[in-house]
C-alpha cells in the first residue's frame, strides 16, 4: 500500500468474491481498464487489481460468499487496531475474526458493524 493510504483515506482494500477466477479478472479488467494481477500465496491464488498509488482490491475465489457475504472493505484503523476491536461490541457490532496477521499486508479482525455490515478493520501494525 502506498503512504496515501495512511493517514486520511477510511477505505484501504475490497476483497471481491468471485465464482472464476480467470472470468473475474477478464471482466474486471475489460470494465474497469486496469491490469490485474494474478498471484497465489500459501497455495491460495487470487488476483489484484491494479492499484498503483490509490487504494487497492482483490478478486478472491470464494463462490460461497457471492450472496453471502458480499465484497468486503477494509477500513483503515492503522496503529490502532486493537483499539478499535475494542470498541466493537460496546458499540452494537460484533466480532467475527479477532485480529489476525495478513502476511506482509498488515493486520486485520473483520467484524460486523452496528447495522449488521460485515467489514474489516486494517492496520500495518498490530497494535
Amino acid at each position: 500500500m502506498s503512504d496515501l493510504n495512511s493517514k486520511h483515506n477510511r477505505t484501504v482494500w475490497v476483497d471481491i468474491p468471485v465464482a472464476d477466477l480467470d472470468r473475474a479478472s477478464a471482466f474486471y479488467t475489460a470494465v474497469l481498464a486496469l491490469p490485474i494481477h494474478k498471484h497465489s500465496m500459501e497455495g491460495f491464488t487470487f488476483c489484484v487489481l491494479d492499484h498503483g498509488d490509490g487504494n487497492g482490491g482483490c478478486l478472491v475465489p470464494d463462490k460461497d460468499a457471492i450472496t453471502t457475504k458480499g465484497i468486503l472493505v477494509y477500513m483503515n484503523v492503522s496503529g490502532r487496531i486493537r483499539d478499535a476491536v475494542s470498541r466493537v461490541v460496546p458499540n452494537g457490532g460484533k466480532i467475527l475474526e479477532e485480529t489476525q496477521s495478513i502476511g506482509p499486508h498488515g493486520f486485520r479482525a473483520v467484524v460486523l458493524d452496528s447495522e449488521g455490515n460485515r467489514i474489516a478493520l486494517h492496520s500495518e501494525k498490530d497494535a
